[in-house]
């Protein structure tokens, strides 16, 4: 099954923003996990900070506003903008759109940007949450395949 610690690694290296289950699974492949074992400690942890980034990305964009460092409120009056302005087709395509911003396992994607979208556009966590955590699934399915097919490919001409 593998050692807790190399587990507890992969899942919190899944946790960290732009890294996640992205860099992640690769790790817990060069670690020896079993794959199901790296898939399931790495959804879990990318998983973990989603409903804190839902609960509380508006309270921490809301302080930035009212920061009296003028890069922070500019940032968030941009983020902010930048949401309205497309807040009608996001919530037209919430869930799918979600789905597959989370599910393609490329640098800016993920469960963190996902959960950022999601909160700036004011999705709705019943919708957002389960498209995100399915999206989370899918880019874990990518990676692993990737991850365990092109290293035992590898170790295989070694």
């Amino acid at each position: 099954m593998g050692s807790f610690k190399n587990i507890l690694w992969v899942a919190f290296i899944s946790m960290v923003p732009i890294i996640e289950l992205r860099g992640a699974i690769p790790v817990g492949t060069a670690l020896g996990l079993p794959w199901y074992t790296n898939m399931l400690a790495a959804v879990v942890g990318n998983c973990i900070p989603v409903p804190f980034i839902l609960l509380f990305i508006r309270v921490i964009l809301d302080w930035m506003k009212r920061c009296p460092v003028s890069l922070f409120q500019k940032v968030a009056e941009w983020l902010e903008r930048k949401a309205n302005k497309h807040a009608s087709k996001v919530e037209r395509f919430a869930f799918w759109g979600l789905l597959i911003l989370v599910a393609i396992p490329l640098p800016g994607t993920g469960a963190w940007t996902g959960a950022l979208v999601a909160a700036l556009f004011q999705v709705k966590p019943k919708i957002a949450v389960p498209a995100i955590v399915l999206g989370v699934l899918g880019a874990g399915v990518i990676v692993t395949l990737i991850s365990y097919g092109v290293l035992s490919f590898l170790s295989f001409l070694l």
